[in-house]
């Protein structure tokens, strides 16, 4: 199943797309370059807009779920990148375990987690899942509805080390964003890897970093091939810790907005683009719970940002905001609205799905109950591109495009890391 796009197949993406075939070969050497000196983080996942005019990453979450939406197809791209990603770290790794979210009622999580597990198995490791949750007083089987079935036992710390009974790991993954913040039994542990590292949680991390980050590797990127990275990169603002219970707040936070609004008008109007410009505004230092509200204009906008603000989840920090330029989807399945989203594993574009909502609009959020995946052309290793096919005729070069926008978004992710990481040092 092929997607299609509601857009005529003109137009700058197209453009894009050909000058992304057109230097693959610059490309590839480009981000070889660039895994010299930099580290990937070990698993991502990237959801791209694709609007028609321009193609851009709108969230990268270091601890994807939904490895379960991955074919039986792609499985051997992701045992690859696995086996790849632990020899670098951890050559001699026997036991991997991996720490899941503490919220554990979710089949379609559990369903994420058995493939984890599988994949990891597959790569050569043993593999057990070890949950931090209270809930979790002895080891658990829970069968699953596909037939398979996996088993959480309580982790334990012994000697500065993490595992569970009878089960001392080389390395620990991390499937839990700590987006409560991290609790103690796992810091400072002992002569064992984890990944990805505390400093890539929801404890620490805000999305305006990423974005900073990403905006400077489009840039480069952009002069690579020769193309504006604008049609590969959301326009941006941090906006801080927002007050959205007084007057002033509001009307501080809507000035912010008009300005952002003009700006992102300005590049419409500089490529003749006849769509409605708008922006969403979403917490910064939040994941989960977060209200995105879009905006087009800044009528009855006040009203709009107090019911935001009486809507929003209570957080352990003050809520911070972050003003993003939103990025349409006219991509199509079944008629339903979708959007590509990207896995990778260390450095290696490895699968990926549509996530289609048939409830939602081109331009809103479609991580949301009742959305559905279907798998990307990856399934059938359709991504290598096919050099001579005119731009837009071809899925196999729409994906590799889809996942050359991964790899970015990945780079830019190792770069945050870089950034933020505690224990690097400085040189100012």
């Amino acid at each position: 199943m092929v997607p299609h796009l509601i857009t005529a197949l003109t137009g700058p993406i197209n453009e894009l797309e050909q000058r992304i075939l057109d230097s693959m070969p610059a490309i590839e050497r480009w981000f070889r370059l660039e895994w010299m000196e930099h580290t990937p983080p070990f698993y991502t996942a990237v959801d791209v807009r694709n609007a028609g005019f321009k193609l851009a990453p709108v969230d990268t979450d270091f601890f994807p779920g939904g490895w379960n939406n991955l074919t039986p197809a792609m499985l051997p791209l992701a045992v690859q990148a696995a086996q790849a990603a632990i020899e670098k770290i951890c050559p001699e790794a026997r036991n991997l375990l991996i720490i899941p979210d503490n919220n554990l009622r979710s089949t379609y999580y559990l369903m994420n987690l058995a493939q984890l597990g599988r994949i990891f198995n597959m790569a050569g490791l043993n593999v057990r899942i070890g949950s931090i949750s209270a809930d979790i007083k002895k080891s658990t089987k829970i069968d699953l509805p596909d037939g398979d079935s996996i088993t959480l036992d309580p982790v334990v710390r012994t000697k500065g080390r993490l595992g569970v009974k009878d089960f001392d790991p080389c390395t620990i993954l991390l499937n839990n964003d700590l987006r409560a913040g991290v609790p103690g039994i796992l810091e400072d542990l002992h002569e064992q890897y984890l990944l990805p590292p505390l400093h890539a949680s929801w404890s620490t991390r805000r999305k305006s970093t990423h974005f900073r980050c990403y905006e400077e590797v489009a840039k480069r990127f952009g002069k690579l091939i020769g193309v504006d990275h604008w049609l590969m990169t959301p326009m941006f603002e941090p906006y801080g810790v927002v007050d959205l219970q007084s007057a002033e707040g509001i009307a501080a936070l809507v000035s912010r907005i008009e300005g952002m609004l003009t700006k992102v008008k300005k590049k419409y109007k500089e490529y003749g683009i006849k769509e409605k410009p708008f922006l969403v505004i979403k917490a910064d230092n939040r994941t989960s719970g977060n209200t995105i509200l879009s905006v087009r204009d800044t009528k009855d906008l006040e009203a709009k940002l107090r019911k935001m603000g009486a809507g929003l989840e209570a957080g352990p920090d003050p809520l911070e905001l972050i003003l993003q330029e939103g990025v349409l989807t006219n991509e199509r399945v079944n008629d339903a609205v979708a959007e590509p989203v990207v896995y990778l594993m260390d450095r290696y574009v490895v699968g990926g799905f549509y996530r289609m909502h048939a409830e939602r609009g081109v331009d809103e959020n479609l991580s949301a109950p009742g959305s559905s995946y279907v798998p990307l052309a990856f399934a059938e290793s359709t991504h290598l591109p096919q050099p001579g096919v005119r731009p837009g005729g071809s899925a196999p070069n729409r994906f590799y495009m889809y996942g050359v926008i991964g790899r970015l978004a990945m780079l830019a992710a190792s770069y945050e890391l870089e950034a933020t990481d505690p224990d690097a040092e400085r040189y100012d």
